[in-house]
């Protein structure tokens, strides 16, 4: 099994098949939306869907990218991991 991470989604595949990923698409300048996560039912509760999060949120933290989380895993854990709100889109 292995952590794939592209331009706007994080993979966790085994042998080519999409077993967990977290999506962002970019909507606009330096913003993304986190709309989509997705652990197969063979890997839940172990933690997965967590560690894309954390994942997502260091590479868009690295890349100086702001997210806007709409998918309702992600809105949680960002409500829960406060060390990763500079990651989050600033409201006015």
């Amino acid at each position: 099994m292995e952590w794939k991470h592209k331009e706007d989604r994080i993979t966790y595949e085994d042998q080519g098949k999409v077993l967990a990923e977290v999506f962002f698409p970019e909507e606009g300048e330096n913003r993304v939306n986190i709309c989509h996560t997705f652990v197969d039912e063979s890997l839940r509760g172990q933690g997965i869907a967590g560690q894309l999060l954390e994942r997502a949120a260091k590479q868009l933290r690295s890349q100086g990218k702001q997210a806007v989380p709409t998918c309702s895993y992600a809105v949680l854990w960002f409500e829960k991991h406060p060390e990763y709100g500079d990651v989050l889109e600033k409201k006015n």
